[in-house]
């Protein structure tokens, strides 16, 4: 065959077998569904627990003041049973001196009051949950500790309650329900705002002036001196408290001997 004819040849064989187009033909081409994304709920976020208040050691009543500033455990109501006693601790937490106080109070099986300032609790938020997990009171020393605090203009004031008061709830679940002036500076203003958001004002009846660091022996002496009712001030914060921490391994020790029971506010 030429070459004519076996070009012919191919071209007849291409069209009697065009399976290209038959099997296009007999078999439409179907889109293949697309699978839908599987789209999981979002888990429900943990609902944070709304901060209470913690009771006192010897009630579950919510406490009242029969008069204010509070200085002695009799001006509450309900009043705590007789022979009984209350330490209160200011300015912390403190990284150093807050844990030493906490295992001197363990030891010694007591519980305590803690006015705690709200810029040292954001500063150290575990050691304040050890605090309150150790069973003491956790109350409001205002934000910042301004000693000028009667003198300042009630919005100001308000300021420094409420910022501490919140970042305590926050902190620690505990809502809290006392609340001291730094210095014991009290005013018309300052007792109307702690009225005002359902706090109570704590002053004290035992003052060693252990800030000033005046010596192990002045301290110890001058909270020895502390009687039943009595409302005792120290500190845990604010600087070196070591002379505070060796007063009360003495102090402690000897007030339960004369048998006075520490209570938490």
């Amino acid at each position: 065959m030429g070459a004519a004819a076996v070009g012919l040849t191919a071209i007849g064989a291409d069209e009697a077998h065009p399976s290209h187009v038959s099997n296009a033909a007999a078999k439409p081409s179907v889109p293949t569904p697309r699978a839908r994304p599987v789209i999981h709920p979002k888990p429900s976020p943990t609902p944070t627990p709304t901060p209470t208040p913690r009771p006192a050691s010897w009630t579950q009543a919510r406490l009242t003041a029969l008069e204010t500033p509070v200085r002695e455990l009799t001006q509450l109501s309900p009043a705590p049973p007789p022979k009984t006693i209350a330490l209160t601790i200011d300015d912390g937490p403190h990284p150093v001196y807050t844990p030493k106080m906490l295992d001197l109070l363990a030891e010694h099986e007591i519980h305590a009051t803690f006015f705690m300032i709200g810029e040292q609790v954001k500063e150290w938020p575990k050691l304040v949950r050890r605090v309150a997990a150790a069973g003491h009171q956790i109350c409001n020393h205002t934000e910042t500790h301004p000693i000028t605090i009667a003198g300042l203009p009630r919005k100001r004031v308000k300021k420094e309650m409420m910022q501490a008061r919140d970042r305590i709830a926050d902190t620690t679940g505990i809502e809290p329900q006392f609340f001291r002036s730094p210095g014991g500076a009290w005013s018309k203003t300052i007792l109307e705002l702690v009225a005002e958001h359902n706090m109570l004002p704590i002053d004290w009846a035992v003052d060693p002036r252990d800030w000033s660091r005046p010596g192990v022996g002045h301290i110890r002496r001058t909270m020895l001196a502390g009687k039943a009712g009595n409302i005792m001030l120290c500190h845990d914060g604010g600087g070196d408290r070591s002379e505070t921490i060796a007063a009360l391994r003495k102090v402690i020790p000897k007030m339960k001997k004369r048998g006075l029971t520490f209570v938490a506010l």
